[in-house]
């Protein structure tokens, strides 16, 4: 995950500053800070201050050691986004010995814990973090303590998040607390980048655990944040190819470069005046490019990767359509221009598709999440992201994101660093929403 645009007021930006907030966005926006309804506030305060939630609280506060010390462990074991697997079966491992009434890894890799509940499974509720960080294979993961904050690759980004899933299955366990809806305890492999929210799409496929009625995804450090809007995205690898030859020999074969060009071109022209239309912000980047052997040398091939992300599908589709008209009208115009050889020829290749949506935040499942967070004292800050929670959010089902507590920084860059202050809240905060959605089951 990258970093996320929330509304809070200044008093809360200060403080938001210092703490790692992950996400895919980033732009200007007004802040304020949210508060939930009357009704939900006391909804939550009434569930609370029930005795067997208060010992909860409790219990996780005293597990905040070991909860560290899973953290770390799982720090450990590299997960590279597709390579993910050595470190699910360890998740699994904790998950089982946690309580869990099945655990299993599923097709793709995501590791999956149900805990069932008293209703017979007619409700499900997901508490989820990610399995993968952003970093390559072979890159050291070691953790480094300065003090009381550690530093290693992917310590808070979001390995925080397993070890706070995995605190509240062992301590509803451990209090026995029942719910009503059944509760999966996942580990999701794909959040990052190149894995393109894999993991999720997966759950909620035809080779997923089944029905899922409510989502909570983990991601990210600090307390006050919710992200209920799913900012989506397309990412294309597009590749011009022709023949090659010499800068000189073969003059008049088509260039890919050339090709590359005007499409870029074309298409920074039309996207600037579509995004300064009215309607839902709207983004474009070509982000890399590549191709071509020397300098007296016809390229063979000429490629680019290009981004574009809003959260209106309707804009994300409109800056679609200009880069592929922008792409044929380049390859159009460098065939007119070639003198002999064979045409120039394009592939255009989506490697990912991010579905936008927005929850609602007068949805009883997003207000339960604004009262459980209030009920810290923390104001609650909702906000926009590219999480793993866009996929149920683009389905309709409710969904959001929180943050796994402490603070930290350094977002994917190999000196991030987690500190943790007051963790244990945002470990209660979970535990919390997670129960008054799943529902606490009458003895």
């Amino acid at each position: 995950m990258r970093k996320l645009l929330f509304k809070t007021s200044l008093t809360v930006a200060a403080a938001v500053a210092t703490t790692l907030v992950f996400g895919q966005e980033e732009a200007p926006g007004s802040y304020k800070t949210t508060v939930a309804g009357k009704v939900y506030i006391q909804q939550i305060n009434t569930i609370a201050n029930k005795a067997a939630i208060k010992k909860a609280f409790q219990t996780i506060v005293d597990k905040q050691p070991q909860t560290l010390q899973d953290h770390m462990l799982l720090t450990k074991i590299p997960a590279p986004p597709y390579q993910e697997m050595q470190r699910a079966k360890k998740y699994a491992e904790m998950l089982k010995a946690a309580g869990a009434d099945s655990v299993w890894i599923d097709n793709v890799g995501n590791v999956i814990a149900r805990r069932k509940g008293k209703g017979g499974g007619k409700k499900v509720v997901v508490l989820e973090g990610h399995l993968d960080t952003v970093f390559p294979e072979g890159t050291d993961v070691k953790i480094k303590h300065k003090g009381d904050t550690l530093y290693a690759p992917g310590i808070a980004d979001d390995t925080r998040a397993l070890a706070v899933v995995l605190t509240v299955l062992k301590t509803v366990e451990k209090e026995n607390i029942e719910t009503d809806a059944d509760v999966l305890f996942i580990g999701a492999v794909g959040e990052e980048g190149p894995g393109d929210l894999r993991g999720v799409k997966n759950l909620f496929s035809n080779k997923g655990p089944g029905k899922i009625d409510a989502y909570i995804a983990v991601d990210g450090t600090g307390m006050d944040r919710i992200v209920h809007r799913g900012l989506g995205s397309h990412r294309y690898h597009i590749t011009f190819k022709g023949p090659g030859g010499h800068s000189s020999g073969a003059f008049g074969l088509v260039n890919p470069h050339n090709a590359l060009g005007r499409a870029i071109h074309y298409w920074a022209l039309d996207a600037d005046k579509f995004s300064r239309q009215p309607g839902e912000r709207v983004t474009y980047n070509v982000g890399v490019i590549g191709g071509g052997t020397s300098v007296n040398s016809i390229p063979f091939e000429s490629w680019m990767e290009v981004d574009m992300r809003s959260e209106s599908p309707e804009r994300v589709a409109g800056i679609d359509k200009l880069l592929q008209d922008a792409v044929q009208r380049a390859l159009k115009e460098e065939n007119q221009m070639k003198r002999m050889g064979p045409d120039l020829t394009v592939d255009v290749k989506m490697v990912g598709d991010r579905p936008s949506g927005v929850e609602d935040p007068a949805t009883p499942f997003v207000q339960r999440a604004i009262a459980a967070t209030s009920y810290f004292n923390t104001g609650a800050i909702l906000g926009v992201g590219s999480t793993n929670a866009n996929i149920p959010i683009a389905r309709g089902v409710p969904a959001v994101t929180i943050g796994s507590g402490g603070k930290s920084g350094g977002a994917h860059a190999l000196n991030e660093w987690f500190l943790d202050d007051k963790g244990y809240q945002a470990t209660q905060r979970a535990l919390l929403l997670l129960v008054a959605e799943a529902g606490i089951a009458a003895k």
